[in-house]
Parts: structure tokens; sequence; C-alpha cells
């Protein structure tokens, strides 16, 4: 019995996260090998790479909001995954760009990140997430002591807002769809915010 009160709480969750992770290049990948990505499968699949990453990013940003709105701790426990996929499909993305779309010509490269709005803030995104990966383990959290990990991990607020504006400038028509997760970031920021002005007026409170 002491043995089974040890273990943690839904075994199945991280596995079923991390087999339903990888759905989305499973499928990209067999419609890239029946040669069903449309007239332009690059840019296709740069697109769904890119809609995979923001849509990962916003739901590990979206954790904690669920734990203080609904009371629910499982989101917390794949928290970090979450954002670890995001940095994955965020990795891919870039891939596909340079080495596909512009075959690593890094001039080509370079005056894109400095000309177009819309790759200069995805290339700013895909920088601010590298340290939030590479600290994404508890032995970081260890090295770096709790203060200075989670100054670093606000980035985790940047890099969405400014994902969605790349996805924004990206879309040329129809823009609907970056709107929806505009609305939800910001409704999500709005919570984190709420909580954090409570907890700060709740300190300054016991302090006097």
């Amino acid at each position: 019995m002491e043995a089974r009160s040890k273990k943690s709480p839904l075994p199945w969750l991280k596995p079923a996260v991390l087999t339903g992770s990888l759905v989305p290049i499973a499928a990209i990948l067999e419609r890239a090998w029946r040669d069903d990505l449309g007239p332009n499968p690059i840019a296709q699949a740069l697109n769904q790479l890119g809609l995979i990453a923001l849509v990962f990013l916003v739901a590990a940003l979206g954790c904690t909001p669920l734990k203080t709105i609904f009371g629910w701790t499982w989101p917390m426990r794949i928290r970090r995954m979450l954002g670890v996929l995001a940095f994955f499909y965020a990795l891919l993305h870039v891939i596909t760009y340079t080495v596909l779309d512009q075959g690593l010509d890094w001039n080509a490269i370079v005056d894109d990140v400095v000309k177009r709005k819309f790759i200069f803030l995805g290339f700013s995104t895909f920088v601010l997430l590298i340290p939030l990966a590479a600290t994404s383990t508890n032995s970081a959290l260890r090295r770096l002591g709790y203060v200075r990990w989670k100054q670093l991990h606000r980035l985790a607020y940047l890099a969405p807002a400014l994902a969605v504006l790349h996805f924004t400038l990206r879309v040329k028509r129809d823009e609907s769809e970056p709107l929806a997760y505009g609305l939800v970031l910001a409704a999500l920021l709005t919570v984190r915010l709420i909580e954090y002005m409570g907890a700060h007026g709740a300190l300054l409170t016991r302090e006097t």
C-alpha cells in the first residue's frame, strides 16, 4: 500500500501528451510523402509547424490559469513539457525555413530577418525559446537557483506574444485566426496579472 501511495498521480499523462504531440509532425510527413501539401509544400509545412509551435506555447502559458480558475493541478505537471514541445516545433519551423526554403543562403536569411518584420518577430521568438528550453530541467533550476530561474522564465510571457504578432503579420488576408490566438493569450495574461496582483497585495497586507 505504501509503495502505491508513492506513485506519481496520473502516470499516463506525460506519455499521452508526448505521443499526441508527435501526431502533427507524423501527419505533415505523411502528407509530404503522398505529395499532398498543396502547390507550395514548403510554405505549407512552414505554416503548419509554426502554428503547432504557437499552440504549444499558448497551452504552456495556460497551465497556471487553469489551476487558478478551476483548481486543477494536472496541467502543472505538463507545463514544462508543453514548453519544450513548443521549442521542438519552433526548431522544426526554423530548420524548414533555413534549409528547405532558403537553402542555407545565410545572406538571404539575414536580409529577410532585417527587412521583413514578421520574420524578425519569428526569429526573436525562437531566440527567446532557446534559454527557456535549455533551462527546463530540474537540474537547471538547481544550478540557477529558484529566483534567477523564475526571472529567466518570465520570457515565457513575451515569447507567445511575439509569436502571435509574427502570425498576424504573416497572414495577408484573413486575420481571424491570429486574432483568436491573440484574444486567448490576452485572457491568459490577464488571469496571471490578476493572480500576481492578488498575491502581491496579500504580501503587502501581511507586511503592514
